[in-house]
């Protein structure tokens, strides 16, 4: 990616977007592939999410850092509704599906170096984080996300389909 020192972009958008899309369709996968039950369920372990919720989460993530940040979008995000939404795996999947034609568009907004269009609040900055992001760093935390709960979800999904 580029910097405000003009050196040359070493990721593409294009890449990203196909990078963050790929996570999400197999998130959606994962979340189907379970159907209505499985999809809504917790595992028995502490503070475990469902895989509705895993994805939701995901999708609110997205929304958020590109949609906000990048693209300058109007966008209201209820975080905490995230970790208690349940649904249709089906009508989900739609949501998701637009969400991933919405990170394009919102891709194609991108202002190489320069700082998000409207900064998080101060306590949804991630962890240890004390200055703002700029666009470019919004994208690597948005496939951060994307990667971790990917595999919170594929694990989730194991631990569902093999409880006693």
């Amino acid at each position: 990616m580029s910097t405000d020192t003009g050196s040359p972009r070493i990721v593409t958008t294009d890449q990203l977007f196909r990078f963050a899309g790929h996570a999400l369709e197999q998130m959606i996968d994962i979340v189907t592939g379970l159907g209505d039950e499985l999809a809504n369920t917790r595992p028995d372990l502490p503070g475990a999410n469902s895989p509705y919720q895993i994805l939701t989460h995901c999708l609110g993530v997205v929304s958020f850092w590109a949609g906000r940040g990048i693209a300058g979008r109007a966008v209201t995000r209820d975080r905490d509704a995230e970790f208690s939404a349940a649904g249709s795996p089906a009508a989900l999947a739609v949501r998701a599906h637009t969400a991933v034609a919405r990170l394009r568009s919102d891709l194609a907004a991108l202002l190489p170096g320069e700082p998000l269009r409207h900064p998080p609040r101060p306590d949804w900055r991630p962890q240890g984080r004390e200055t703002e992001f700029t666009q470019e760093e919004a994208l690597v935390h948005i496939l951060e996300e994307l990667y971790q709960h990917l595999g919170h979800l594929e694990l989730t999904r194991d631990l569902l389909r093999h409880r006693p």
